[in-house]
C-alpha cells in the first residue's frame, strides 16, 4: 500500500529534478509496478511520461533507449532484435506478464538496481553507460556502485560495436523472478561475463572474462565465474544451488556466443 499526497506531470527533466530535491518524500513515478507491494508515502509523485523519454534508436554508433520505454517495447523492437544476438529482447520474455511488461520501464529497472532484474544482468554483459540529469554519462559497472541518488535516469547508451551476445536464466516457474540470470558478451578477444540474481544485484565475473579471452573452454569459465562472485539463499534457492547453477549457465551461454561467432 503507497498513498500519494500530489500528483505532478512534469514539463521539463529541470523541474522534476527541483521537484525531486524539494523533499526526500517526492518519488519519479516508472511504472510504478512495485510501490504496491511496499509501504510509502509519498508526498509529490513525479510523472515523467510527458518528457519524450519514451524511445528506441540508433546514433552515431550507439543505440539509445529513453527511461520510459517499456519492457514490452524492447521486447517488441526491430533493431534491439536484429542486436546482439537479440540478448535484450530475451531477457525480459519472462518478466511476469505482457500487462506488466506493457507498463514497467527500462529506467526504473535500471535507476532501482533491482538484485532480481533481468534487464541489468543483460546490459551489464554490453557495452553500456547510463545518462543521468545531474550526473552526466557514466558506465553502468560505475552506475550500479554507487550509492542511491536525488538524481534523474534520463537514457541508456550501448555502444552498438557487434557484440555477439547470448543470455541465460533458470526460474521455478516460467514467469517467476530468476533463481538465477547469467549473459556474456564477445566482440573478438573481448569478453564480458555477467551474473545476476545472486541474489544480489548483477555483478561482472572478471576472472571468467579473462580467461575466455586467453582461450579457456566454457565450462573452466563457469567454474570461474561459480568461484569468483559471492551467492545468497533466500525462498527461491539457496547459495550452493546458484553456485551450481552459475556454472552451468555460464558455459551454455559462452558455447552459445562461440557457435554464434562462427555463424
Amino acid at each position: 500500500m503507497y498513498t500519494v499526497k500530489s500528483y505532478q506531470f512534469a514539463q521539463s527533466l529541470d523541474e522534476a529534478c527541483e521537484l525531486l530535491q524539494k523533499d526526500s518524500k517526492n518519488t519519479v513515478l516508472g511504472g510504478c509496478c512495485w510501490l504496491k507491494m511496499g509501504h510509502k508515502r509519498i508526498r509529490t509523485a513525479i510523472d515523467l511520461t510527458r518528457l519524450n523519454l519514451s524511445y528506441i534508436t540508433e546514433s552515431d554508433g550507439k543505440i539509445l533507449i529513453g527511461a520510459t520505454t517499456t519492457l514490452r517495447e524492447l521486447e517488441t523492437s526491430p533493431l534491439l532484435q536484429k542486436r546482439f544476438g537479440g540478448i535484450l529482447p530475451q531477457c525480459v520474455k519472462n518478466i511476469v506478464g505482457v500487462q506488466f511488461r506493457n507498463i514497467a520501464t527500462v529506467g526504473a529497472s535500471v535507476f532501482s538496481r533491482y538484485g532480481f532484474s533481468d534487464i541489468l544482468t543483460a546490459l551489464l554483459a554490453l557495452n553500456t553507460s547510463v545518462e543521468l540529469h545531474l550526473g552526466g554519462v557514466m558506465t553502468l559497472e560505475k552506475f550500479i556502485e554507487l550509492p542511491p541518488q536525488r538524481d534523474i535516469l534520463k537514457q541508456i547508451i550501448i555502444a552498438d560495436d557487434g557484440r555477439v551476445a547470448a543470455y541465460q536464466s533458470m526460474r521455478n516457474s516460467v514467469t517467476d523472478f530468476p533463481v538465477l540470470a547469467v549473459a556474456v558478451s564477445k566482440l573478438a578477444a573481448d569478453w564480458k561475463v555477467s551474473v545476476g540474481a545472486r541474489p544480489a544485484r548483477a555483478a561482472l565475473a572478471q576472472n571468467a572474462a579473462k580467461l575466455l579471452s586467453q582461450g579457456a573452454s566454457p565450462e573452466q569459465a563457469g567454474n570461474a565465474a561459480a568461484e569468483e562472485l559471492a551467492f545468497g539463499s533466500n525462498m527461491r534457492a539457496s547459495a550452493q544451488y546458484r553456485k551450481l547453477l552459475a556454472s552451468v549457465l555460464v558455459k551454455r551461454a559462452v558455447q552459445q556466443c562461440r557457435e554464434d561467432t562462427s555463424k
